[in-house]
């Protein structure tokens, strides 16, 4: 499933990606995915960039619309090794190239920058991810400034499962990687998968710094978790919430690429330096 040729960007039926990050990545290269899976919930979960109207869906990964598929005639298929189950009927109707980010004893945020140059070869934009990169690592440096400016506390990221458990950020993850690269001291000293995060309770987050600050990445799981756990003793007694250092910030893809690192990272040092004012 490697070493597919540069394909041309007006042959066949296009590219599509089985995968959000591959194909934001695709957008932020100038090109536009013919279909994508659970593109209903793109808005939700990666919010942006937006995807163009025209796109078509394909269902969801556990239920691909083959029949749609093949109707497009694509003349390539973005996967990932967790879709290789689907490898043998994907390849009856195009050419399938499986991309690596996240995988054991691998940073993910490392692995995005090369295969964003590996994507950019097999859709002819070469030229463009590599401009692409150079920009976001001019990026990544101005936010490490900004953080390093800001004389930033510990920042522990979450996401709320329900009203008493958690994930929490960090290891080789995304939001980790990006973290370390901005110069944020991550609080979440515990272990973390491949993935990037840990499923934990609320209660222990009194693990954390007690200078940490909290950032709740959205959707919030119940809408209303937040006023719910103000009537929680152990939620009120957390000294982020006790001293107001928490603050939510729009969804962004957490198994995302490049892209959803950049905007992770600019949401994150946006969000401290109105906490420092």
């Amino acid at each position: 499933m490697t070493g597919a040729p540069a394909i041309v960007r007006a042959g066949g039926g296009g590219v599509v990606s089985l995968d959000y990050g591959l194909a934001s990545t695709m957008l932020a290269l100038g090109e536009i995915p013919r279909a994508v899976v659970s593109l209903r919930n793109w808005a939700e979960w990666v919010v942006e960039p937006a995807m163009p109207p025209d796109v078509v869906d394909l269902g969801t990964t556990s239920e691909i619309n083959l029949e749609v598929l093949t109707s497009i005639r694509p003349s390539l298929i973005l996967s990932t090794p967790f879709l290789a189950a689907l490898d043998e009927k994907l390849a009856r109707i195009a050419p399938v190239e499986r991309f690596t980010v996240y995988a054991e004893h691998a940073e993910a945020l490392n692995c995005s920058y090369a295969e964003t140059l590996r994507l950019g070869t097999m859709i002819g934009r070469p030229q463009e991810a590599k401009a692409f990169l150079s920009d976001a690592d001019a990026t990544f440096d101005r936010l490490r400034e900004r953080t390093k400016s800001l004389s930033a506390p510990p920042v522990a990221v979450i996401n709320f499962i329900d009203s008493r458990h958690a994930r929490i950020y960090g290891g080789p993850g995304l939001f980790g990687g990006a973290m370390k690269r901005i110069g944020l001291e991550n609080a979440w000293k515990g272990e973390a998968s491949y993935w990037g995060f840990q499923t934990i309770g609320l209660e222990q987050l009194a693990e954390l710094d007690k200078e940490a600050h909290l950032i709740v990445v959205s959707p919030l799981l119940p809408p209303d978790v937040l006023t719910q756990l103000s009537d929680s003793p152990l939620w009120t007694s957390l000294p982020f919430v006790r001293q107001r250092r928490i603050s939510v910030i729009p969804g962004v893809l957490m198994f995302g690429m490049v892209e959803e690192a950049l905007r992770f990272s600019t949401l994150v040092v946006d969000t401290l330096e109105t906490a420092a004012r």
